[in-house]
């Protein structure tokens, strides 16, 4: 079969590789119909996650048709049409009976890799690093798919794929990232980056009662998709303009009610911090850039809350914890506890309350994919999110 893979920093090729194969009875394999880029596969084609090796399949955004089924797989038969969360989920442990799904005890094992990381281990991830399990992922024609008695939610409606792929992941992360942020009736929402986490957070603050949703982004194509979900736009870019100014002049000194970090470890940054940022983390110095981290706290009203989706790695440095203390603010975050949401959030695209859809820019193949990588990081070609469909045929 044909596969994307990791084979070093900023170096993606797609190869032929052999097709997946039964390992556990508790698996699954899927013929994948469509799968996606996703913003925090740039991490890894940045090099910013470690303990990735050449050859590793990547893609943690996919769906399509169960081809077969292990023998102990009850709820799931050959021919049947699911999306798989990205996460990776026993069901059985302390964890998943919490509903604690990205805290599975019982799905990664690199679990040690992780634990020497971080202290613990969370769940098994797809193509996403070997201290995150070593699974393949889905940017591919096949995939194992473990647990698949408790991760693949059947779609059993006529809906097109790409109406219901970012089940996946993206739509229940921007939700979680709102429901996080504590949202009250009338309040106002600060999010940071309007790629697609970010644009899924704005429609999902507005579903929780949101007033005003403040979108902060300097790429144009994503300051309008932010517009067109019904955000104020804040383009940090803008000569003179400063973030934290102008929050404070929007919600009258106050600062906004919660703020939605949905940018993680590569923030960008026009000011002074970006570029001591980029020199701490070329000699190792900083493992993330946390310039977003700063600026949210900064700006969230005293008693406020602070959400963060965007992915993190490691350590941080000159995050002004003072300021989140002397505020008395809340902050939540972590991977998505995927396997609560989607059931629900599919509801709400059955009823038409919104069309995931709207955000694709890009339609490739899987050959098309190294290329787009570099389009995708460099946000080039006014791309706001790319689609592979992996059975078609690259145009000559």
């Amino acid at each position: 079969m044909k596969a994307v893979c990791w084979m070093g920093t900023s170096n993606v090729e797609t190869l032929t590789v052999e097709d997946p194969k039964i390992l556990n009875p508790h698996d699954a394999i899927l013929k994948v119909t469509r799968t996606a880029i996703c913003g925090s596969d740039l991490h890894l084609y940045d090099g910013f996650i470690p303990t990735m090796e050449a050859g590793d399949i990547l893609g943690h955004e996919f769906m399509g048709i169960v081809e077969e089924v292990g023998k102990e797989v009850t709820n799931l038969k050959r021919g049947d049409r699911v999306v798989v969360p990205f996460t990776i989920a026993c069901g059985n442990c302390f964890f998943c009976k919490k509903s604690l799904w990205a805290a599975c005890d019982n799905t990664n094992p690199g679990a040690h890799l992780m634990e020497a990381a971080y202290g613990y281990s969370g769940s098994g991830l797809f193509g996403y690093s070997h201290m995150m399990g070593g699974y393949a992922g889905g940017q591919a024609q096949y995939v194992r798919v473990p647990f698949a008695n408790v991760g693949p939610l059947k779609i059993e409606n006529d809906l097109p794929d790409e109406k219901v792929l970012f089940l996946s992941d993206i739509f229940p992360t921007g939700y979680m990232a709102a429901e996080n942020a504590q949202i009250q009736e009338g309040d106002t929402v600060a999010i940071w980056g309007c790629g697609p986490v970010g644009t899924f957070a704005i429609a999902s603050a507005f579903m929780l009662g949101a007033a005003r949703v403040i979108a902060i982004d300097r790429i144009p194509e994503r300051l309008e998709m932010a517009r067109r979900f019904g955000a104020i736009t804040v383009d940090y870019s803008e000569k003179d303009l400063d973030v934290i100014t102008a929050l404070k002049d929007i919600t009258g000194g106050i600062g906004p009610d919660a703020c939605i970090d949905a940018v993680g470890l590569e923030a960008h940054s026009t000011e002074l911090q970006g570029l001591y940022d980029k020199v701490k983390t070329a000699v190792m110095m900083e493992t993330d850039r946390p310039i977003v981290l700063r600026q949210a706290i900064q700006c969230v009203r005293k008693g406020g809350t602070l959400s963060i989706p965007g992915v993190y790695g490691g350590m941080l440095d000159k995050v002004n914890f003072g300021a989140a203390f002397g505020k008395g603010i809340t902050m939540k975050m972590g991977q998505t506890n995927m396997h609560s949401y989607m059931r629900p959030l599919l509801e709400r695209v059955e009823k038409g309350e919104i069309d995931p859809s709207s955000i694709i820019s890009h339609r490739i193949t899987l050959d098309e994919a190294p290329e787009m990588y570099k389009i995708w990081r460099d946000k080039k070609d006014n791309v706001t999110k790319i689609v592979i469909d992996p059975w078609a045929e690259t145009a000559a």
